[in-house]
């Protein structure tokens, strides 16, 4: 019972929030746009990578914890994070390494659980 007094319940309830939020905000572009899931897709990444890069997007890290770096969002921030570290160590070259070496960990991730996703779903297409 002692780590139940260890937990930040505020911090929780943060993570919790922000990153219902941004599903919130997913979830109204599948309902309400003809947009396909890989374009939301892409439109959350790219946002992340803009605010990661502008540096805005750390004070949401700072402020949600897991709740803005699990989702698309915190992927595009760390792939401009990585990109801008290591264009400083390696100029041009590393802006092009820096992203995928930042994010190695969450692609090999999302290679392996879509990749058993798929052997259990059935995807459809949707409708325009």
């Amino acid at each position: 019972m002692d780590f139940l007094q260890s937990i930040d319940w505020m911090q929780l309830l943060r993570c919790f929030i922000v990153g219902g939020i941004i599903c919130i905000i997913g979830q109204i572009l599948i309902d309400k746009t003809k947009l396909t899931p890989a374009r939301i897709l892409v439109t959350f990444v790219t946002a992340g990578a803009i605010l990661g890069g502008l540096g805005i997007y750390k004070y949401i890290i700072d402020f949600a914890g897991c709740g803005a770096t699990v989702p698309l969002t915190g992927f595009g921030a760390n792939l401009a994070k990585g990109a801008i570290q290591e264009a400083g160590n390696s100029g041009l070259l590393g802006a092009f390494i820096g992203g995928v070496k930042a994010s190695s960990g969450g692609i090999a991730a999302a290679v392996f659980f879509g990749y058993i996703a798929s052997l259990i779903a059935k995807p459809k297409i949707k409708k325009q």
